[in-house]
């Protein structure tokens, strides 16, 4: 008995115990559920907390426009002159969205917007530029999360985001009405990267829904050129974000030698084969390109 009691007074003793307190605590089966848990549903929460706070910033910042008027300055094509707009959203009117060339420009999204805002609010302005200024917030957060998958810099990424959501020369496009084609093309900009980033992680992942997340980033590109056609940029900065942050102009032709049901087969020069897994994405901003083209030349109506 007294050899016994000992033996189980040493086992419990870190002096005798041969593995230590460290071992002894990593084999604890409560660890995941007490401080380990904690840390990592902290640090999950961090930039949700991060993000909410910059979009409540940003929509205390621009809170002073919903007392703002329409301008006579677009605001007459887009609203207030617009007697298609302010029918609201109606058949004709998505007809007339997808086929006019008024204000020389192809942006049909961006007259539903503008269709929709008259269908609920009417011609009661702070109440347009109040969406305005929560497509703004909405982009803030995108762009943080953007960066911060991008980079896993958490502070960089918030400071990127800040400095994106504050500075005075997005006022223009956040304090405008007839801006709301630069709000919204950004909005589906920054989640045709988001889409494009979570395709390059996929792609990593044998069995993984990669094309899900391609076919996301195309869908989502074709949205964006349709509020405004400046994103026909857009498939250049895919390239640069191969480049830095995600390395996969270096690694491309490793992970292309290998196919996933472990056969290989041939590569083809590292840069040429990143170009042309875009190929999508050009052709769709060359046509974008061609229907500026052709709105800008039509005369004025």
């Amino acid at each position: 008995m007294f050899r016994l009691r000992g033996r189980s007074q040493n086992r419990q003793s870190p002096e005798t115990c041969p593995e230590g307190t460290g071992a002894a605590f990593q084999h604890n089966p409560f660890r995941h559920r007490q401080g380990y848990g904690g840390q990592v549903g902290g640090a999950k929460a961090r930039p949700r907390v991060i993000g909410l706070l910059l979009a409540l910033a940003t929509l205390l910042v621009y809170l002073p426009v919903r007392h703002y008027d329409f301008v006579n300055y677009d605001d007459g094509d887009y609203v207030t002159d617009n007697q298609m707009v302010q029918n609201g959203l109606t058949w004709d009117g998505v007809k007339w969205a997808f086929t006019t060339w008024h204000s020389n420009n192809w942006h049909p999204l961006t007259w539903l917007s503008h269709m929709l805002d008259c269908e609920l609010f009417g011609l009661e302005p702070g109440m347009h530029h109040l969406v305005n200024v929560l497509f703004h917030a909405g982009n803030v957060v995108l762009l943080f999360a953007l960066v911060f998958r991008l980079t896993k810099a958490l502070w960089p990424a918030a400071f990127v985001a800040a400095l994106f959501a504050w500075h005075p020369l997005h006022v223009e496009s956040v304090a405008w009405i007839s801006e709301r084609k630069d709000l919204l093309s950004t909005f589906f900009g920054l989640l045709t990267l988001l889409a494009y980033a979570r395709y390059v992680e996929a792609f990593k992942v044998p069995g993984s829904r990669f094309k899900v997340f391609y076919g996301l980033a195309l869908v989502c590109f074709v949205l964006g050129l349709m509020a405004k056609p400046m994103l026909v940029t857009l498939p250049f900065v895919m390239l640069l974000l191969d480049y830095w942050p995600l390395r996969r102009i270096s690694e491309f032709g490793i992970r292309n030698s290998e196919s996933r049901n472990g056969g290989s087969r041939s590569t083809l020069n590292p840069q040429l084969s990143t170009v042309l897994e875009k190929w999508p994405f050009f052709l769709l901003a060359a046509a974008s390109c061609v229907m500026t083209y052709l709105a800008q030349a039509q005369p004025g109506e």
